[in-house]
């Protein structure tokens, strides 16, 4: 299995919901990191079976929160550039390539 490296916004913007999640519901910031990992997990394990949204950049979709993994898989690690909110400003992560 591949290892994941995140970009510096993208672990401040998955913690930030994450936290967010927690304050509105105890345990679901919690739920909320799980299934980022669990995406993450699959990610590593077969980095090419995600579409891709730009150049060589993928997308994982989660199941239980609007968010997507935006991800691009490099020789030596799966570079996490997003965890980004599917209805909240599209585009905003490309400066991160």
């Amino acid at each position: 299995m591949t290892r994941a490296v995140f970009h510096p916004e993208a672990e401040s913007e998955m913690l930030a919901s994450a936290r967010w999640y927690e304050e509105r519901c105890a345990g679901l910031g919690a739920a909320f990191l799980s299934e980022v990992e669990a995406a993450i997990g699959r990610i590593s394990a077969t980095p090419d079976a995600w579409a891709i949204v730009s150049d060589q950049i993928r997308r994982y979709r989660l199941h239980r929160f609007p968010f997507a993994v935006l991800y691009r898989p490099e020789p030596d690690r799966i570079y996490i550039l997003a965890v980004m909110h599917l209805h909240r400003e599209p585009g905003y992560w490309e400066h991160r390539r």
